[in-house]
């Protein structure tokens, strides 16, 4: 098994220097370790995979209705809580049981540019 590289600086400092801890990154890289067993290629590959669906979810919710939207956003949420994206995870869970309610719609979309923007940071 290979070494854990989290000493490089797209592991070690996602986001920068000014990074706050794991608990506040929109990944929690500690768990997708654990899920990929320490192999960067596939964090990377899931990454990359949990970005187009989590965009395209956000995409469809606007128009979707309440069938789609709710299945849309359980899926979204398994995709969420398996690479540690628990507040998206979170943020879906309340759509799921309030999903006339558009706070937790525009909270999503925000939490996904977020994730995105750390993913892209990341994979630098």
């Amino acid at each position: 098994m290979a070494a854990r590289e989290t000493d490089s600086v797209a592991f070690g400092k996602p986001g920068g220097e000014s990074s706050g801890s794991a608990g506040g990154r929109p990944i929690d890289l500690d768990h997708l370790g654990r899920q990929s067993m320490g192999d960067r290629e596939i964090e990377r590959e899931v990454l990359d995979l949990f970005v187009h669906h989590a965009l395209s979810v956000r995409d469809s919710l606007a128009s979707s209705d309440l069938a789609e939207k709710l299945r849309l956003a359980h899926a979204l949420k398994g995709s969420a809580r398996g690479v540690g994206a628990f507040a998206i995870a979170d943020c879906v869970a309340e759509i799921e049981s309030r999903p006339d309610d558009p706070a937790p719609v525009q909270r999503l979309s925000r939490l996904i540019d977020e994730a995105r923007d750390y993913i892209a940071a990341i994979n630098r």
